[in-house]
């Protein structure tokens, strides 16, 4: 397997392709000139490389000790043996870039194996073939996942009974452990970061000093040392005094930032420092970490206590996340987020938080893989799960080896419209005052100023209202595109009073503090809004509180803009989210330059969820140091409870709260632990194409506390693997709507700790179970503690192979199906195609690259490549292109398993040519350069001899399985086609492989 390109996704953007050579056979593939292909555009890349990272390494290069930490120890990045195995990446590294002209600009040893460089077109190209090389990405800029009583009184920390004073007490809580926060940086002077000098000698049970230079120290809870870095920057607005044994580390990482960012357009309050810019930081930072504080009062209004999930814990700040002027720049470059994580995992933080955006397709992102790396090393990491809910398959973080969090409301800012004719609408407001008499109601759309865009004065956006039309009235502003506080901002300015602010279309409703009061109203009450409107002089009031007919909503909800699963677009047996927590309306530190001089503020986003899991396994590895990231991860899903329903009913859907709300009072002893290894998370990679050195691991055998299966026919088996946490006895029973279980052990007893068992678990769907629909459901062990995991399967109409072959010009194939249901189904056949055939070779590190054309609607376009030495490794890369394979038009697809074969197939391809790449990887024993035969099917070519399917319709029983003949006649001798049985509107297919060659 080369690195030629790692995979849909995740692949550089192609830019230019060399123009068509002479033609090489008669339907139409050209040869190319390889040495003029240029398949990436010239900008910033991560080189992922082969070899795996020191938090990864068990050995087996010589001279090169294991740098692996056993099981329930901590990764010692400064031993001897991660010295010289870092040492020797760092040397490949260089050299592998060199090789090309290149420079390494930063070096990932830690977490993860690569670097980042600034290339050209043709250096990119040379190093994406490169035998080290596993994958070549460009860096990319993400985005924060945040929409700017307490969560830790809603989550139980408090009282004689409470989690704090059951396990020390809460301003010691986490003492010993330094969270680590990827984010916008942190504001020092806000006292959730207050703290004693980090000078002279240490002092204390968790000792910290700090050098002249700004080099950290801190013995910590699990017996390791801290060692950071107090990073001063570029200007005078940060110093090593704004550390201390609070703020323990402070790294920022602005080079991508600088260098494609002018100066000018740095957005107004940015830092070229730690300091926090945009505010985002420092409130997930003081969410997970942050002191206590007393008697907070915001714009008048008193909250009481703000406190964070551990605050004796230290902090850890990385900035990796920017703003300019510029909404299609800035964010948190990738190039940054691996540095950050392998300076985490090196410097010795115990958790990471990371409260931004992440691939919603793949795990195979060099962002997910360094944090395998880093859970690799011991590291505990919560993600947020992303902000595009209520919609499907929107869940970022896909990845087993991280904890990924959803959203959940944890109070009611109730607030109250009553409009002029007496109806009210309940609604979310923060505001203790409102607009309590009727009051002039106007349409925003209906108040922009002369010759404006009447849909941007509905938003409210920035100088879109007409000042005369607005002045002392009530706005109805619609959300969306602008922040909710920026469109309060511009009723301000006009002269508005209030705010009422509706949601287009399903969300959630959020109380922030705004500069005029303001109810949020759903989406559902919009065209009653609207309507009344259009009646002769509408008012309204804004009362505060719950002064309407209707109960005030259950909690916790998963909040509408938290973003769903099924993960990788319905089709991943991952179920993500893993948890809920808290995330709506949360009140914690923020910078004050970037939100109107407040110390602390209301944000609302998965980001402010993630840091309340992050800050809840650093209190479990407080308490429990021999701890792996998976037995926390663990130990908070299995003793998670339901979120509540619009109803006020427990909630099953684990696509919105993954196991449920975090229950931080049951997590310190959830009885059992179901964790996966890292041998099943490389395992998942390799099962997905890509050689790691692993055997692959289907999804659903991941060893995780919950269970997914996105193609069930009849039938589904899981096995979950449990080791207990002391002796006990559990009995196991599961529950699926529309689904009868089978468990293999209907109790279980341990005497100690440490047993582990196994359980398979089987599910069968009924009669007449809806087809292509998810039901929900959990696995649950009770007895001497209780435990459950979350569930999601979807039955659909038919399991049926992939590919089917048969011989000879004259002949038939048996293909047998399993049906979920009971009836017929159509068969529709396309093709036979002929194969459009090569012969060539490639060397061991080049390529051979061809221009194949592609017929105007076909339904689908397969490429195999053949080595004629089993033992030899190519690649096979397909990228979409123009009409002369000199532009490309889409992104590239690629097959790179550690075999000598390879094959890409392309439903429905929407170019009229594509280029192809085959790579030279490694020879076998015939040597370089190697023989192979590439073959092109294109089904929307004339079809070839006859394709029959018999029976056609083919009955089906549920259950059973049912067998129909494929028969074709009239094929050339010596050549190979390719065809395809649909099976009705399933949406599956067989594909049929006929060869008529001679041997």
């Amino acid at each position: 397997m080369s690195a030629s390109a790692i995979a849909v996704g995740l692949v550089a953007t192609v830019s230019t392709v060399a123009p068509a050579q002479a033609a090489d056979s008669a339907g139409g593939i050209k040869k190319l000139d390889r040495a003029a292909v240029d398949a990436y555009e010239a900008g910033r890349y991560i080189v992922l490389m082969q070899q795996p990272s020191a938090a990864a390494y068990t050995g087996g290069i010589q001279g090169l000790a294991p740098t692996k930490p056993a099981a329930g120890r901590s990764f010692d990045p400064r031993s001897g043996a991660a010295t010289a195995y870092r040492t020797f990446l760092e040397k490949q590294q260089r050299q592998v870039a060199a090789a090309v002209d290149a420079t390494v600009t930063r070096s990932y040893t830690t977490a993860t194996n690569g670097f980042a460089a600034q290339l050209t077109g043709e250096q990119a190209t040379a190093l994406a073939a490169a035998k080290d090389v596993y994958a070549l990405v460009p860096v990319e800029a993400r985005t924060p996942d945040a929409v700017p009583q307490n969560t830790a009184q809603t989550l139980g920390m408090y009282g004689k009974s409470g989690v704090w004073a059951k396990h020390g007490t809460q301003a010691n809580a986490g003492s010993g452990v330094v969270v680590g926060d990827l984010d916008t940086g942190i504001w020092p002077e806000n006292p959730s970061f207050s703290g004693e000098e980090l000078s002279g000698a240490p002092t204390g049970p968790w000792a910290a000093r700090m050098d002249p230079l700004g080099n950290t120290t801190m013995k910590k809870a699990d017996g390791g040392t801290f060692r950071g870095a107090c990073e001063t920057g570029t200007g005078d607005d940060w110093d090593l005094s704004d550390c201390s044994t609070k703020i323990i580390g402070a790294r920022y990482y602005p080079d991508t930032f600088v260098d494609t960012v002018p100066p000018e357009e740095v957005a107004e309050g940015e830092f070229i420092s730690p300091r926090d810019g945009g505010g985002h930081g420092s409130h997930t930072a003081s969410t997970a970490a942050g002191n206590v504080v007393d008697d907070v009062s915001v714009d008048g209004i008193e909250f009481g206590e703000v406190t964070g999930m551990v605050p004796g814990a230290s902090i850890a700040s990385y900035k990796v996340c920017w703003e300019d002027t510029d909404p299609d720049t800035g964010g948190c470059y990738t190039d940054a987020i691996l540095s950050a994580i392998d300076d985490a995992v090196r410097d010795g933080v115990d958790v990471i938080n990371f409260s931004i955006s992440g691939a919603t397709d793949t795990v195979v992102d060099p962002v997910e893989i360094a944090f395998a790396g880093a859970a690799d090393a011991g590291v505990f990491v919560a993600a947020s799960a992303g902000n595009s809910g209520p919609t499907a398959s929107t869940v970022a973080h896909n990845s087993p080896w991280l904890t990924t969090v959803a959203a959940s409301t944890y109070r009611n800012f109730d607030g109250t419209v009553e409009l002029g004719d007496g109806t009210r609408y309940l609604g979310a407001m923060i505001d203790g005052t409102g607009v309590p008499e009727q009051t002039p109601l106007v349409d925003a759309a209906e108040a922009g100023v002369a010759g404006g865009d009447a849909a941007e004065a509905g938003l409210c956006a920035p100088d879109s209202l007409d000042e005369a039309a607005v002045d002392g009235a009530v706005v109805v502003c619609l959300r969306g595109t602008y922040g909710r506080v920026e469109k309060s901002t511009e009723v301000a300015r006009a002269g508005g009073v209030g705010m009422i602010l509706v949601n287009p279309a399903e969300s959630s409703l959020d109380a922030d503090l705004h500069p005029v009061p303001t109810v949020h109203l759903q989406s559902t009450d919009l065209p009653a809004i609207e309507a009344y409107l259009d009646t002769d002089a509408p008012t309204a009031a804004l009362l505060p509180g719950n002064q309407t007919d209707l109960p005030s909503a259950a909690l916790p909800q998963v909040s509408g803009f938290s973003s769903r699963g099924p993960a990788n677009a319905n089709e991943s047996d991952i179920l993500k989210p893993d948890i809920s927590a808290p995330g709506q309306s949360v009140l914690a530190a923020v910078a004050p330059p970037s939100n109107s001089d407040r110390d602390f503020d209301l944000y609302s986003g998965t980001s402010m969820a993630a840091p309340h899991i992050a800050g809840l396994g650093a209190l479990l590895m407080a308490e429990n140091p021999t701890w792996t990231p998976q037995m926390v991860q663990s130990a908070m899903m299995t003793t998670a409870t339901s979120t509540r329903t619009a109803g006020d009913k427990a909630s099953r859907d684990a696509f919105a709260q993954g196991a449920g709300q975090v229950t931080p009072a049951s997590m310190f002893r959830p009885g059992l632990f179901v964790t996966s290894t890292s041998r099943q998370w490389y395992g998942l990679i390799a099962d997905q194409g890509f050689d790691t050195g692993v055997k692959p691991v289907e999804a659903k055998a991941v060893n995780i506390p919950s269970m997914a299966d996105h193609a069930v026919v009849q039938s589904t088996t899981f096995t979950r693997t449990v080791t207990t946490q002391g002796k006990g006895t559990w009995k196991v029973s599961a529950s699926v709507p529309g689904f009868t279980t089978q468990v293999s052990k209907k109790s279980f007893s341990a005497g100690k700790a440490g047993v582990k068992r196994q359980l398979v678990i089987t599910f069968t769907a009924k009669d007449g179970v809806e087809l292509n629909r998810w039901a929900k459901g959990f696995v649950k062990l009770t007895g001497t503690t209780s435990a459950r995991m979350p569930v999601a399967l979807k039955p659909v109409a038919l399991d049926a192979p992939a590919v089917v072959s048969g011989e000879g010009a004259d002949s038939d194939v048996d293909v047998t199906v399993t049906s979920g249901t009971t009836g017929t189904i159509d068969l529709t056949t396309q093709g036979l195609a002929q194969a459009d055939s090569v012969e060539d070779s490639v060397a061991v590190n080049d390529s051979a690259a061809y221009c194949v054309p592609v017929t105007e609607g076909s339904p689908l376009l397969r490429i195999d490549v053949d080595a004629a030495d089993d033992l030899a490794d190519l690649d096979l890369t397909v990228i979409p292109t123009n009409a002369e394979c000199s532009a490309a038009v889409g992104d590239q697809v690629v097959s790179a398993t550690g075999s000598a074969d390879e094959s890409v197939t392309i439903e429905a391809p929407d170019s009229p040519a594509v280029a192809v790449f085959v790579d030279g990887f490694a020879s076998g024993p015939q040597g370089s350069p190697m023989d192979f035969r590439m073959d092109v099917y294109d089904l929307g070519t004339a079809a070839q001899g006859s394709l029959t399917a018999t029976p056609d319709p083919l009955e089906v029983t549920a259950g059973d399985e049912s067998t129909y003949s494929l028969a074709w006649t009239g094929l050339d001798a010596d050549a190979r086609y390719l065809g395809r049985v649909l099976y009705g509107d399933t949406g599956i297919s067989t594909l049929l492989e006929v060869t008529t060659a001679t041997p």
